[in-house]
């Protein structure tokens, strides 16, 4: 009973600090796609706004789209 007990806390810290790295991961690659964004030649400057307005407020599945439609495209 109680080695179990101290098994479920393991499981439990390393569940917290593996969602806390993925958090941090998606928080750095957010600022990754907002950086490569604005320093990004387009061909006009109001879709580079545009983008800029959707990373920011979408979040994670903003830069997501950005990295697929964009960034990934251009690497091609």
């Amino acid at each position: 009973m109680p080695g179990e007990l101290i098994a479920l806390g393991f499981g439990i810290v390393f569940l917290f600090i593996l969602i806390i790295a993925i958090a941090i991961c998606a928080f750095v690659f957010w600022i990754m796609m907002i950086v490569d964004c604005a320093t990004r030649k387009f061909k006009d400057d109001t879709e580079k706004v545009v983008w800029i307005i959707v990373i920011v407020l979408a979040g994670i599945i903003g830069s997501l789209i950005y990295y697929f439609v964009v960034k990934r495209s251009n690497c091609k």
